[in-house]
């Protein structure tokens, strides 16, 4: 019982589950149903069915993720998983009703294009809010991942498959150029989920290939306060024996450390690629040269 309140009624991942569950319905009201966009999912499910009984959005949402929800619980096994979602997908439908009885019926601009994007942006938001409270919006999350499970197909194209359903019968239903529109949105959104998640790209790591691997991780270590990590390698071309340096940097130092590399080892071939988060390790420039533990070598 411990492991469930620490999992499931954290503070933290209540108020993240409630502030993206209250953006996802306030992005329903403003963007998707005003401009009938349906992106997928059990939303653009009840946004195609709104069309044609008039009926409740949040009702129908809630209805729908229940019998998945129950394949959930069924297949997944992770109650405390379900549990966030549960409560992800009840407060999404009931604040789409209550919503709508505030919020304008025609949104905030007859402009789709503007409709498409800020419907992706805003829906991101709280998807990514979402996320980082560890549940789901419901829906075709859960449905991905049972069949996933069950298949091993990769999530990708199982929501590419599921998504891409529903926004063929939305452009039946509401037209071809509606369905470009949802598309758009569909594609921006999980963009906009994924930063909000993870966070924009601000870390680099470096791969660093030297045959002077002590003199170049000293000169890092020393003029640019960064922890060096160094294994041996082999060139497979050459048979030749080198030496692999990696480290993190900030985006802004990226500059500073390919002229450094340069002037100690000009042979040296430097790899930079793209980071989200570094945790851990030496990536300041506050550090003493003196402190032993910065630089770790690994045979």
């Amino acid at each position: 019982m411990p492991k469930i309140r620490e999992l499931v009624f954290n503070w933290q991942n209540i108020l993240l589950l409630t502030l993206g569950s209250v953006i996802q319905a306030i992005n329903i009201n403003l963007f998707l149903l005003p401009a009938k966009i349906a992106p997928g999912g059990v939303s653009g499910v009840a946004i195609i069915i709104q069309e044609f009984t008039g009926g409740s959005i949040g009702l129908m949402i809630f209805i729908m993720n229940i019998p998945l929800l129950y394949l959930g619980f069924r297949n997944l096994g992770r109650f405390n998983f379900l549990i966030r979602t549960f409560f992800v997908v009840t407060l999404t439908s009931i604040c789409v009703d209550l919503f709508a009885k505030v919020l304008p019926a025609e949104g905030i601009t007859d402009d789709l294009l503007l409709n498409a994007l800020y419907a992706a942006v805003v829906g991101g938001i709280g998807n990514g809010f979402v996320f980082r409270g560890q549940g789901t919006s419901g829906g075709t999350s859960i449905l991905g991942r049972v069949v996933q499970f069950k298949t091993g197909i990769p999530l990708s194209q199982i929501y590419l498959l599921t998504d891409g359903i529903v926004i063929l019968i939305a452009g039946l239903v509401f037209g071809w150029k509606l369905a470009l529109y949802a598309l758009i949105t569909l594609y921006l959104w999980g963009i906009v989920s994924d930063q909000v998640l993870e966070g924009p790209s601000v870390v680099r790591t470096a791969f660093i290939v030297t045959d002077q691997p002590e003199d170049t991780a000293q000169a890092v270590f020393q003029r640019m306060g960064l922890g060096i990590t160094a294994w041996a390698a082999r060139g497979m071309f050459t048979e030749r024996e080198h030496t692999v340096l990696f480290c993190t940097i900030n985006r802004p130092d990226v500059p500073i450390l390919r002229q450094l590399v340069a002037e100690i080892d000009p042979r040296a071939f430097l790899v930079i690629g793209q980071g989200h988060q570094a945790v851990g390790g030496v990536l300041s420039r506050n550090n003493q040269p003196g402190n032993q533990n910065a630089t770790e070598k690994v045979e």
